[in-house]
């Protein structure tokens, strides 16, 4: 399940250091439309391996800020509180999964 989180919930998952797979997205954006059922399909089949996590960049213009999200839908994979990947677009359920799979 993708859980959306504000500012203040996605700096506390960092502080516990939590693997973090984070779709940056908005509401108006298609490709983010079109990127949230393989998201949510990709969090059931990582399971416990990562929180699946979902950040909207208009309610959280910091966030972008911080991470220089320039276009999105943009998903990054964290661990250990440090970034360990990044990809800007819509891309297919299989290349996800591979872009997740080489950054947990």
């Amino acid at each position: 399940m993708v859980t959306e989180y504000d500012t203040a919930a996605f700096d506390a998952a960092m502080e516990k250091n939590a693997t973090l797979v984070v779709d940056f997205f908005a509401d108006w954006c298609g490709p983010c439309r079109m990127l949230a059922p393989v998201m949510e399909t990709l969090s059931e089949e990582f399971g416990d391996k990562a929180r699946f996590v979902k950040i909207n960049v208009d309610d959280n213009p910091e966030l972008a800020r911080r991470f220089s999200i320039m276009s999105i839908p943009c998903v990054m994979v964290f661990k250990n509180g440090a970034l360990a990947g990044k990809n800007a677009g819509f891309i297919p359920k299989a290349a996800m999964q591979e872009f997740i799979e080489n950054n947990l």
